[in-house]
């Protein structure tokens, strides 16, 4: 082979190995927003579960007004973890914070929301490779 044919070749792997990083790092990225995304609506739906046990009557085994009512909101087992990230709960009488830790990332992740007693969600931190 000539000098010229060997330069072209070594320059076609040399473009594909860039085309194959960069395609990883875009994966990747969009992995972790993913991620983020699916826990965001996780804590959306213990929030709307929550303000449902807020209003409830204590004789339904409700809050009947307060967060810390009858038995005190707690997170129902089967939400408390999947395939996101693992919550948990500090409950106020007015308000619960929720923490979602991911376990899909490799540096430790999370998310913060809250609900008042308005029932209005909002989240206040993202760590990791959340930031």
């Amino acid at each position: 082979m000539g000098q010229q044919q060997l330069l072209l070749i070594i320059l076609g792997v040399i473009i594909v190995g860039i085309a194959i990083a960069v395609g990883l790092s875009l994966f990747s990225a969009q992995s972790v927003q993913s991620n983020k995304d699916a826990m965001i609506n996780d804590i959306n739906n213990l929030a709307a579960n929550a303000y449902q046990f807020y209003i409830r009557p204590v004789s339904m085994a409700g809050g009947g007004g307060s967060y810390t009512g009858g038995n005190g909101y707690t997170i129902p087992y089967k939400l408390s973890s999947n395939d996101n990230a693992t919550y948990t709960a500090a409950v106020g009488a007015a308000l619960v914070t929720f923490t979602g830790t991911s376990v899909t990332q490799a540096t430790p992740s999370k998310v913060v929301g809250a609900v008042d007693n308005s029932g209005k969600v909002t989240f206040s931190s993202f760590t990791g490779n959340f930031q």
